[in-house]
C-alpha cells in the first residue's frame, strides 16, 4: 500500500476492500478499483470504479469519481458516480454531481447542481418537422382560434 503525499498510482486489486480509518489524513490522489470505506479526511480526488462509503465522520475536499457513493459523511468537490449515489442523513454534499441516479434521505443536505443526463434523451425526442399549433382558447363556441405555426 502507498503511503505519503502526491504518490498516484493503483491501491487496490478488483475485489478488494480499502479501508480509511477516522485517524487516517489523506491529501493526493488515490486510484482503486475495489469497494472503500472512508472514515477519515481526503484532501484531493479519490478514483474507485467500485462503491466508496463515506462515513458519519469522514470528510472529504476535492473530486470523487466512483461507480456507486453511498455517503453520510461531508463532501466539498465535485463527484461522478457512474451507477449512483445515496446521500444517507447527516450528510452534506456541498458541488456538483453527475450521476444516472441519485437518492437524498431525509435530513441529509445538499448544495450544488446535479447532472443526470436528461439533456441527452431531451435533444433526440425534439419534435423540429411536426407541426406545431397554438391554442389560444377551447371554449366550445371559439374553437377557431387555433391556429397553425
Amino acid at each position: 500500500m502507498a503511503f505519503g503525499r502526491n504518490q498516484p498510482g493503483q491501491v487496490t486489486r478488483p475485489g478488494e476492500m480499502t479501508f480509511l480509518g477516522k485517524d487516517v489524513v489523506f491529501e493526493g490522489i488515490l486510484t482503486m478499483e475495489g469497494d472503500v470505506r472512508l472514515d477519515g479526511r481526503l484532501r484531493g480526488e479519490l478514483h474507485t470504479t467500485g462503491t466508496l462509503t463515506v462515513g458519519e465522520d469522514a470528510i472529504v475536499k476535492g473530486t470523487v469519481k466512483a461507480g456507486i457513493l453511498i455517503t453520510s459523511g461531508k463532501i466539498n468537490g465535485y463527484v461522478i458516480a457512474s451507477k449512483k449515489i445515496k446521500i444517507l442523513k447527516p450528510a452534506i454534499l456541498i458541488g456538483d454531481i453527475r450521476t444516472p441516479a441519485i437518492s437524498i434521505e431525509g435530513g441529509a443536505r445538499f448544495h450544488g447542481s446535479s447532472d443526470m443526463g436528461a439533456n441527452t434523451g431531451v435533444e433526440s425526442n425534439r419534435l423540429s418537422d411536426e407541426k406545431v399549433y397554438t391554442i389560444r382558447n377551447l371554449s366550445a363556441d371559439k374553437c377557431s382560434d387555433i391556429q397553425q405555426s
